[in-house]
C-alpha cells in the first residue's frame, strides 16, 4: 500500500476523532452552558433543534461543495471552523445568543460530517476494501476522550469559555496538521455533479432512485439510533424501576457495543458484503430491541440494548459507502443526501416516541423502532448495485472502473 494512502487514512482518522471530540466537549458542558445562559430544559430542547437544523443546512451545502473543490479543501476548512465555533456556546449569556451559537456550531459540524465521510469513501475506493466503519468507530472514541477530559476539567472548576477555547485551538491545530495528507480532488469529478437538489434541469443530473432508497434506510436506522440515545436510560428507570445509576448503564451498553461493532465491521464486510451487514445487523437490532420491549428483567434489558447497538453499529457506514461509490462524480452530493436524511431521522427519534408515551407505556412505544429495523433488514438488498459492463466490483460490491481506482497503481492491502 503506497505511503501517501496510509497517511491519508491516518488523516481521515484524525478528522473523525476531531469531530467526535468537539461534539463531546459541547455535550459534557451542556449543564454549565444551560445555567450560564439562564435557560431551562424546555428552551434547551428547542435550541437543540436549532443545532440540528444548522447541521442539516451544512450537510446540504458541503456535499456539492466537496465535489466541486475536493475534500482536501473542504475537510480542513470545516474542521477549523467547527473547532473555532466550539467556544461560542460557552460565551452565550442568553437564549438568543446560545441559539445563534448552536446554529453556527451545527452548520460547521454538518459541513465536516459530509466532507470527511466523502473523503473516507475516496480513501476506501483507493484501498479497494471496506474501511469506513473504523472511521466511525474513531468518531465514537473521540466522544469518549471528550467525556474523560471534560469530566476532569469540570472537577477542577475551570472556566467554561476558557476550556472550550483551548480545546477549540487544539482542534484547529489538528485540522491544519491533517490537511497535507488528505487526498486531492479526483480528476474525473465534474461541476455537473454538484447539483444539490438533483433537479435534472439545465444539464444537471437527476438523483438516482437508489440514492433516495439509501437515504430512506438511513432515516429509519438513524431514527432507531436516536431512540437509544434519548430513551435507553429512561426505559430502565421508568419501565423496570431501575436505580438511576443502573439505568445509566443502558446507554453505556448500547454505545460501547456500537463502538466495538464498528471496529470489526470492516473485516466482516470484506468477507460477506454490505448487504449481509445491513440485513443481519438490522435483524440483530430488531431482536435486541424486541427483548428490551418485553423483558421484565434489568440484566436482560441491558443485554438487549447492547445487542441493539451491536446490530446497528455497521449499518449506517455501509449506506454512506454505497452512496459515495454509486457515482464517483457526485460522491459528496450523494453522501450529503443520505447523511442529511439520516440526521433528520436521528432528530425525529424523540419526536416519534415522546408523544406515543402519552397513550402507551414506553416499552410498548419501542415497537416503532423494532418495526423500522425489521423493514431495514428486509430492504437491505438495495445496497447491491447493478454493475455495468466494463466495471468490476469495488469495496463490498461497489462498482469501479476495471482498470482499478484512479491514480492507484498498487495492489490493494
Amino acid at each position: 500500500m503506497p505511503r501517501v494512502l496510509r497517511l491519508a487514512r491516518l488523516a481521515t482518522f484524525a478528522c473523525f476523532g476531531l469531530n467526535g471530540f468537539v461534539l463531546g466537549m459541547w455535550v459534557v458542558h451542556i449543564p454549565v452552558i444551560e445555567q450560564r445562559a439562564g435557560i431551562g430544559h424546555a428552551v434547551l430542547g428547542w435550541l437543540l433543534l436549532v443545532l440540528g437544523g444548522g447541521a442539516f443546512a451544512g450537510m446540504r451545502l458541503a456535499g456539492p461543495l466537496t465535489d466541486r473543490l475536493g475534500p482536501r479543501t473542504v475537510v480542513p476548512a470545516s474542521g477549523v471552523l467547527l473547532s473555532a465555533s466550539l467556544v461560542l456556546p460557552g460565551l452565550a449569556t442568553g437564549p438568543w445568543a446560545l441559539g445563534l451559537a448552536l446554529l453556527v456550531l451545527g452548520f460547521c459540524n454538518g459541513c465536516l460530517d459530509v466532507s470527511m465521510n466523502t473523503h473516507a469513501v475516496q480513501v476506501e475506493h483507493r484501498y479497494g476494501r471496506p474501511i469506513l466503519s473504523a472511521f466511525h468507530a474513531v468518531f465514537s472514541l473521540g466522544g469518549v476522550a471528550a467525556s474523560l477530559v471534560g469530566a476532569r476539567v469540570l472537577s477542577w472548576n475551570w472556566s467554561t469559555p476558557g476550556t472550550l477555547a483551548g480545546m477549540g485551538a487544539f482542534g484547529v491545530l489538528l485540522a491544519l496538521a491533517s490537511a497535507p495528507a488528505l487526498l486531492p480532488r479526483e480528476p474525473h469529478a465534474t461541476e455537473s455533479a454538484t447539483d444539490p437538489l438533483g433537479s435534472g434541469r439545465g444539464g444537471r443530473r437527476a438523483v438516482p432512485a437508489r440514492i433516495w432508497a439509501l437515504a430512506a434506510l438511513a432515516f429509519m436506522l438513524m431514527l432507531c439510533e436516536g431512540v437509544a440515545n434519548d430513551w435507553s436510560s429512561l426505559d430502565l428507570r421508568d419501565v423496570l424501576d431501575a436505580p438511576a445509576a443502573t439505568a445509566a448503564f443502558a446507554y453505556g451498553a448500547f454505545s460501547t457495543a456500537m463502538t466495538v461493532g464498528r471496529l470489526v465491521t470492516d473485516r466482516v464486510a470484506a468477507r460477506f458484503g454490505a448487504v449481509a451487514i445491513v440485513r443481519c445487523g438490522a435483524g440483530l437490532a430488531t431482536l435486541g430491541l424486541a427483548a428490551v420491549a418485553v423483558t421484565p428483567w434489568i440484566p436482560l434489558a441491558l443485554v438487549g440494548w447492547a445487542v441493539f447497538g451491536l446490530g446497528l453499529s455497521g449499518c449506517v457506514p455501509q449506506l454512506f459507502s454505497a452512496a459515495g461509490h454509486a457515482d464517483r462524480e457526485a460522491a459528496g452530493a450523494n453522501v450529503s443526501r443520505v447523511a442529511g436524511l439520516g440526521y433528520l431521522g436521528m432528530l425525529a427519534g424523540p419526536t416519534v416516541i415522546g408523544p406515543l408515551t402519552r397513550f402507551v407505556p414506553l416499552n410498548a412505544a419501542l415497537v416503532v423502532p423494532v418495526l423500522l429495523c425489521a423493514a431495514a433488514a428486509v430492504s437491505a438488498r438495495i445496497l447491491r448495485p447493478r454493475v455495468d459492463p466494463g466495471l468490476t466490483p469495488g469495496p463490498h460490491g461497489s462498482a469501479q472502473d476495471a482498470r482499478g481506482p484512479a491514480g492507484d497503481s498498487a495492489g490493494v492491502g
